[in-house]
């Protein structure tokens, strides 16, 4: 199990130990993720996992099934880092009397949910699906709880159904869990008793054992003596637990929560060790405040003893924005200023150089110059202009102010563009609410079509001036762009005024396209939807300060469709797609290669329609050839659902992974005009044998352009693709602009000339909108 039950275990506290024992082996992957549960091998995603292979078979069985009971993991053999056997594990298990349905019609398929009813106090529900005979109510009971993992069938009624699904333990209210618990056992008898105890520890839900095993101690005096020692030991990691929340929302930048909780946090009979890591955690809040308010006072000392007075107004500019804008996520900036504001030999000038410099290129490439200084402070406004793509800024203008300025050159630009805030950050949304920085957002259209909205939800205590991971969420038919922030973000709660999801506990950016139109209940892989969603997120990292090395696109059910297809299309804009419940289709198969560029995450359950059926050649694929990190998860008993259950588990995925944007070689194929743009690659015209629009799909003969792309060693790069035109877009992360480089394009070489540029730059920040990462120089392969 985790740390914290393993300090229990060395404490001897598990009396606890429970009558069944879990054996297991953990899988640990080369992106990072352990995965734990019985191991096995399979050839195909349309084998029968639980199907043993025959006597004599060849060994092609390149698929890794992890089997937790709960789900089954499928990983490629080619990602496996290392399996070892994990310690044997005490495993409680709660069994619960129903009536279970041992005959009548089994469930091979479960259709689409209708109505699913809360469970009532004995462990039952009525789950309503879509089936092809019409609305069928199944009634599921709760049969096995364990602390990870809970068993539903199907029970006996008039039309009985055999049914075993599985769902996660912590999917049910705790309230409800607890009185399905109660009513199972016999309250007064305490080894029943203990064993609700065990449950709720192996979960690790500490709180809820601590208030389960108090009960029992008031219950029955005899064991306070006995188990006195044990609820304390709960009490502490109850404390500990929320110590790692603190020490969450202060990694994800929610300060502000994170001080409230250290200000708040419970005292009595938590160890004086615990306190004391609280007190220091407040302790380094307070000097990081003192700092930030003996930054300001040096500032402010420095501005008065500075008598220029042709420079003092923009110095004064400055120190003032500098004052109104400092806070703790951004302090660091004046790392230098800080360190050296006490030199003798410093100048007045040049320490407040080293402050605004500092300010807007960031403490690495602070200046002592406060001409130069000045100049970026002057250049940023300039550059924000210019980027925002707002219709009324006269871009030729600001292209001429900024060569005349020494903060206008490309070394200088990309620096302000890293380190300032999104350029429309202070605009207004088409509408807000009265949940905080939840807004509807309006974004131009394509000509001829409305123009497109979609949802966003920013985390607790956001920050232009940090960057924060993104995801992208595209909604199912018949569910609403609403709804897919509920599903990330949570629902909000009206007496802590926040979200409670694991989006805003992580501090994701949340964002939801309105990408479909009404009444629409199939994906149609076309330029409209593409535009929606990218067109958004392009809107979104003009308005918000997004990660852009760390955005993740997903979606549930056509949304999932969608997500899969736009993820292979676009596979240089993600850190990782996650279709959930998506089926495979038209570009999907064609498109393949690319999924060696992103990482994917599926989520389906095991009685989808015949998903797995159509899923399983593309899924082959990524599973069975070297280089793709995909990961495909199935629910045991599941059908099209939402997936609440496995948010957790994205998470953690999400956590190991990041956009690789300069990769020094890469494969990609498309067959739409508009999947055009990878990495540093723009292409067009597209040879009539590989184009084929949507509305034709599929048409004979017709086979993907291949694109290959190269980085040399040797100061330079190397494309080959079937395409008319390119432009080549380069950095000083691909080529050296101070040496001679060979630019080669389909065997022509067109290196000749090509130095950084302020104005690619800026249009390639203002059109792309990735400030993290902008093109200094361009190859136009129609120049030569």
């Amino acid at each position: 199990m985790k740390r914290q039950t393993s300090y229990l275990i060395a404490l001897g506290i598990l009396w606890f130990a429970a009558p069944a024992t879990a054996w297991g082996t953990i899988v640990e992957l080369k992106n990072g993720m352990r995965l734990e549960g019985s191991v096995g091998k399979i050839a195909s995603m349309s084998d029968d996992p639980l199907k043993t292979p025959t006597a004599g078979a060849v060994d092609n069985q390149l698929i890794v099934l992890v089997d937790n009971d709960l789900k089954r993991t499928f990983v490629s053999t080619y990602q496996v880092q290392d399996v070892q056997e994990a310690a044997p594990t005490p495993v409680e298990r709660v069994k619960i009397d129903q009536r279970v349905a041992v005959s009548g019609r089994s469930v091979h398929a479960v259709g689409e949910g209708i109505r699913v009813t809360p469970w009532d106090e004995f462990g039952r529900r009525i789950y309503s699906m879509q089936t092809a005979r019409g609305p069928v109510d199944v009634i599921q009971g709760i049969t096995e709880i364990t602390p990870q993992w809970t068993r539903v069938e199907g029970l006996m009624a008039d039309s009985p159904h055999v049914w075993d699904m599985r769902i996660r333990t912590s999917s049910i209210p705790r309230d409800k869990l607890s009185q399905i618990l109660m009513r199972r056992i016999d309250p007064k008898d305490a080894a029943q008793r203990l064993q609700i105890v065990r449950l709720y520890l192996q979960a690790e839900r500490y709180r809820d054992a601590a208030a389960e095993l108090s009960a029992l101690m008031n219950d029955f005096e005899d064991l306070k003596k006995q188990f006195g020692k044990q609820y304390e030991e709960l009490i502490q990691l109850s404390a500990t637990t929320l110590i790692d929340e603190v020490e969450l929302r202060k990694e994800t930048g929610q300060h502000n929560l994170a001080y409230g909780m250290l200000n708040k946090f419970p005292g009595d009979k938590v160890a004086s060790s615990t306190l004391l890591k609280v007190k220091s955690m407040l302790t380094e809040y307070q000097t990081a405040y003192e700092r930030r308010d003996k930054m300001f006072n040096l500032l402010r000392e420095h501005l008065a003893e500075f008598t220029d007075p042709a420079q003092k107004p923009i110095v004064e500019e400055a120190i003032a924005e500098i004052e109104a804008e400092l806070n703790i996520n951004n302090m660091d900036r004046l790392g230098p200023y800080m360190r050296l504001s006490d030199d003798p030999s410093l100048k007045i000038d040049e320490k407040l150089a080293l402050g605004i410099s500092g300010w807007i290129l960031g403490p690495n490439d602070s200046q002592e110059n406060l001409a130069v200084a000045l100049s970026v402070f002057q250049a940023r406004d300039l550059v924000s202009n210019y980027v925002s793509n707002r219709k009324d800024v006269d871009r030729r203008s600001i292209l001429e102010k900024l060569k005349g300025m020494e903060g206008g050159s490309p070394a200088y630009v990309s620096k302000i563009l890293w380190f300032m805030k999104p350029p429309l950050s202070n605009a207004e949304p088409e509408t807000s609410s009265e949940i905080p920085g939840y807004f509807l957002m309006r974004v131009p259209g394509v000509p001829g079509r409305s123009d497109f909205f979609y949802y966003v939800q920013l985390p607790q205590g956001y920050d232009p001036y940090r960057k924060y991971p993104t995801i992208v969420t595209l909604h199912g038919a018949g569910t609403t762009a609403e709804q897919q922030i509920d599903w990330w973000s949570g629902s909000h709660s009206e007496k802590a005024k926040i979200r409670t999801g694991q989006a805003a506990r992580n501090g994701y950016i949340v964002i939801a396209p309105i990408w479909a139109e009404e009444h629409q209940f199939e994906y149609n892989y076309s330029a409209y939807e593409h535009a929606s969603v990218l067109f958004s997120l392009r809107h979104a990292l003009r308005h918000f300060s997004i990660d852009t090395d760390r955005v993740f696109l997903s979606g549930h059910s056509m949304g999932g469709d969608a997500a899969w297809d736009i993820g292979l299309a676009h596979p240089d804009l993600w850190a990782g797609v996650i279709p959930i419940v998506a089926k495979a289709d038209k570009y999907v198969a064609r498109y393949w290669e690319n999924a060696r560029n992103v990482s994917l995450y599926f989520v389906c359950g095991e009685l989808d329609g015949n998903k797995r059926e159509v899923n399983s050649r593309d899924f082959d694929r990524y599973l069975t050839k070297t280089n793709f990190d995909t990961t495909i998860v199935e629910y045991r008993g599941r059908g099209h659902e939402h997936f609440q259950d496995d948010i957790q588990d994205i998470f953690r995925w999400m956590d190991y992974h990041k956009r690789v944007f300069f990769p020094k070689e890469y494969d990609v194929v498309a067959m739409r005009p508009w999947d055009n743009f990878f990495y540093w690659l723009e292409v067009s015209d597209f040879p009539e044998r590989s184009l084929v629009l949507p509305a034709n799909y599929p048409e004979a003969r017709k086979s993907p352009v291949k694109i290959t792309a190269k980085v040399l060693a040797t100061n330079g790069v190397l494309v080959n693709s079937g395409t008319g035109k390119a432009n080549i877009y380069l950095t000083p992360d691909i080529v050296n602009f101070d040496e001679r480089m060979t630019i080669t394009y389909d065997g022509r070489n067109y290196g000749n000339g090509v130095k950084p540029s302020t104005e690619v730059m800026l249009e390639d920040a203002r059109t792309r909108a990735d400030r993290l990462h902008p093109f200094w120089a361009k190859v136009d392969t129609n120049d030569r």
